[in-house]
């Protein structure tokens, strides 16, 4: 099983590259990028949060993270359709966050193994 730290540390390098993909989004679509960075940095946050918690408020935090990584993943993906981001770092991102999800889905369904 996946240790928490180990999916936040994944989470951070995948949150990092999301946002910097955004930054330079054209103004009709800055919305999309500003759901990007909340999203995005939600889920290492919640991920941390998560491993300093206890019972129902460590799975919370980690629902919480997966739902925000399927978030980024989304919104990347209109992006990249638009045109707005890099295709090769989007698709980096979203191998990121997809091994994200899968190892917060480990760490909320441990005995689903």
């Amino acid at each position: 099983m996946h240790r928490p730290l180990e999916a936040q540390a994944i989470a951070v390098k995948a949150a990092g590259i999301a946002m910097s993909l955004v930054r330079q989004v054209p103004a009709p679509l800055k919305s999309i990028a500003d759901q990007v960075i909340r999203a995005a940095s939600s889920v290492p946050a919640n991920i941390s949060e998560g491993h300093g918690r206890s019972g129902r408020d460590r799975t919370y935090h980690w629902r919480i993270a997966y739902a925000s990584a399927k978030e980024v993943d989304v919104h990347l993906q209109l992006l990249l359709q638009a045109g707005a981001v890099d295709q090769s770092r989007t698709r980096e991102a979203l191998e990121l966050f997809d091994s994200v999800r899968a190892m917060t889905w480990r760490l909320m369904n441990p005995k689903e193994r």
